[in-house]
């Protein structure tokens, strides 16, 4: 078995820590000030957060970086809605209010972290070949 934990580099875990479990309703279950880890409400681990420049990691050095550069974080849920409720109440900006993507055929949002993260939040679905 292969699975992924993806780490992204923030500059306050705590801040960052809440934003998240406060919006998709995530569990944080380890870290401290320089890293955690967020679960769904069924315990798989979703996102990591690294304090930028802690443990000399080679790609998070520099908070300067405009970070996200090249990624997508695309969550399949089937919260879309009242995770789009939560962006509203909490005033954060958003990048595309929800729409039908084309591609997909699915229904979906996007918006950005408190650090530059830009996030697609999408009904959830599993990928057809």
């Amino acid at each position: 078995m292969t699975k992924i934990d993806p780490i992204i580099a923030v500059k306050d875990v705590e801040a960052s820590s809440l934003w998240y479990q406060e919006l998709f309703n995530f569990k944080r279950i380890h870290g401290g000030n320089e890293f955690a880890v967020l679960v769904s409400e069924n315990d798989e681990i979703v996102l990591c957060l690294h304090k930028w420049g802690e443990h000399h990691h080679p790609t998070m050095t520099n908070p300067d970086i405009r970070p996200g550069n090249g990624l997508i974080l695309y969550f399949r849920t089937n919260n879309m809605e009242a995770i789009r409720a939560k962006v509203e109440k909490a005033g954060s900006a958003m990048e595309e209010d929800i729409h039908l993507n084309p591609n997909s055929l699915k229904k979906e949002f996007s918006l950005r972290d408190p650090d530059g993260y830009y996030l697609i939040i999408t009904e959830f679905h599993k990928y057809e070949g």
